[in-house]
């Protein structure tokens, strides 16, 4: 019998768990502490002292986390209906552990920037509040609030400069920059693939009150944007012709890719292009880190 009653408990804390494991979405936390590691080696080349290392990714980490954690509490509505099996309407977790897991993130991202410095500290408390807004009103400003989430993207290789002496940096400006059209390119298209669940929030996306084909030319002009911006780093001189080389694909690649978005017949088509989009920005980012160790 007792046996019995402690394998209840430990399926209930499993279950409990993977509750707050869907929750946080562990792997867009992992990307903005991963990104603020690779703005600490665009500065130095190699990668930070490992006490610094560490604490720079779990401010991107903990700041991203209680960014997602709050956000389903503002989408509960939206969600009982198009993603009933989420954690807070399937009653997985309640509104009060939602918010005591979004307050000890955000604390905790806030202190390990406290601890790297003061000007880390007051980068991330911007970026906290920016999150936290964008989830409370935000997600209803069309342009406007697709522009704040681009910012906290482009936000984290700044905390990673700043965290090692890099404020002025260029190259991480230049690549702050990248993070921030990419991510606008990509956030204007995820509102063209989500307009029905924009439309029950009552969200003003480009694509609800300008229409599709004004919506993905505004996405091909952050993703233009990104592209030219790409050359900086080798015209430059901060990177060298093995740069150039990996983004002359890369942008093809991106360019490929956002002309197929306009022969798209589903939702789900599109979102599967926003996905590879995704990954090679990211492969993109994890090759140039490695050239700047490897001083290729």
């Amino acid at each position: 019998m007792r046996k019995k009653g402690v394998q209840v408990i430990r399926l209930k804390t499993i279950e409990r768990l993977r509750a707050y494991s869907d929750l946080v979405k562990p792997e867009l936390p992992f990307a903005a502490g991963s990104c603020v590691v690779a703005g600490q080696v665009l500065v130095l080349g190699d990668f930070a002292a490992i006490e610094t290392t560490i604490i720079g990714f779990f401010v991107g980490f903990f700041l991203s986390g209680s960014a997602m954690i709050s956000n389903d509490y503002f989408d509960r509505e939206v969600d009982r209906i198009n993603r009933p099996e989420r954690p807070l309407p399937s009653g997985r977790v309640t509104a009060k552990e939602v918010w005591a897991l979004t307050i000890t993130f955000g604390v905790l991202g806030l202190l390990g920037a406290a601890y790297i410095g003061i000007i880390p500290l007051i980068v991330a408390l911007i970026i906290w509040l920016i999150g936290q807004t964008y989830n409370w009103k935000g997600k209803e400003a069309g342009l406007m609030g697709n522009m704040m989430v681009s910012s906290s993207v482009a936000s984290t290789f700044i905390i990673g400069g700043i965290s090692v002496g890099g404020t002025t940096n260029g190259l991480v400006w230049t690549f702050a920059g990248l993070a921030f059209f990419f991510d606008l390119g990509e956030e204007i298209l995820g509102g063209i693939m989500d307009v029905s669940g924009d439309a029950i929030r009552g969200s003003r996306s480009l694509i609800r009150t300008r229409g599709r084909d004004f919506a993905l030319k505004a996405s091909g002009l952050a993703f233009l944007a990104f592209i030219l911006i790409t050359f900086i780093p080798y015209l430059a001189g901060y990177l060298s012709s093995s740069y150039l080389a990996l983004i002359c694909v890369i942008d093809l690649i991106i360019m490929f890719y956002y002309v197929r978005l306009w022969k798209i017949h589903s939702p789900d088509e599109g979102r599967s292009i926003i996905r590879n989009l995704y990954l090679i920005t990211t492969t993109f980012i994890l090759v140039v880190v490695w050239m700047r160790i490897a001083n290729v």
